[in-house]
């Protein structure tokens, strides 16, 4: 039995998300199972490193799959882009160890969340950020990104309602780049909860505007209430870039 280890880019827009949803054909995990069925012969069901919501994008989702086929890796890859549709694409094949598992074996993530921050919309960055039309005190939002980078229990930060495993998360990299009216947020980190990006980033949002203090950083990490945080951005301007193994 092989184990096979794809990366994966998507354009998340017109899918429910990655996890399949019986048989739902507008999920990205459902779209690549289909195609891989077609090519084994075999029942197949892969194994995604986290699942994305509807509308969000990846440059590079890594996915693993067992099969008994014995089709060659390049062939594979040509196979698969050939017959997915255009806004799924396989970018890697390659062969897994026996025991690789993307999900259980992933150290950390890297996200991205772009904002289009202009009086103005944009036509052809609408699918792939949020437009936040108010200006942006981004001294604040540094030093709130500052706040957030380390070890913390996250818990406030997220959409879980309860939780019987560590919310506890180590956020190694938060920063901000600008380039005309375009601000790229970059996330790294050992694990992320369920929507914990889109609620930082809310949050951060809110900060740089006046809508909340600083200080509602060090109260989210003491009351631990997700209430207190910022809305949930939109899933349009979230990127999965890319899932970090040993």
């Amino acid at each position: 039995m092989r184990n096979i280890k794809l990366t994966i880019e998507y354009d998340g827009k017109r899918y429910l998300g990655w996890q399949r949803l019986g048989d739902s054909e507008k999920t990205i995990q459902g779209k690549i199972e289909s195609v891989l069925m077609q090519m084994t012969g075999e029942q197949i069901e892969i194994i995604g490193s986290g699942r994305t919501d509807g509308g969000t994008h990846a440059r590079g989702q890594v996915a693993n799959f067992k099969t008994t086929n014995t089709m060659e890796t390049a062939r594979m890859l040509d196979f698969m882009n050939h017959h997915l549709p255009r806004d799924i694409v396989i970018k890697k094949v390659e062969e897994a160890g026996e025991r690789f598992h993307a999900r259980y074996n992933a150290t950390g993530k890297k996200y991205s969340y772009y904002i289009w921050n202009d009086p103005i919309p944009t036509a052809l960055y609408r699918n792939y950020s949020f437009h936040y039309p108010q200006e942006l005190d981004m001294e604040k939002m540094q030093t709130a990104c500052e706040k957030l980078m380390g070890t913390h229990d996250f818990i406030g930060f997220s959409a879980l309602k309860k939780s019987k495993k560590s919310t506890v998360r180590t956020l190694k990299e938060l920063s901000i780049q600008q380039e005309g009216s375009m601000l790229h947020f970059t996330f790294v980190g050992d694990g992320f909860l369920y929507k914990m990006v889109r609620i930082i980033m809310g949050t951060l949002l809110d900060i740089g505007s006046g809508k909340l203090p600083l200080e509602t950083i060090d109260e989210l990490f003491e009351k631990k209430v997700r209430k207190a945080a910022g809305e949930t951005v939109p899933a349009q301007g979230l990127f999965l870039d890319e899932v970090y193994y040993h």
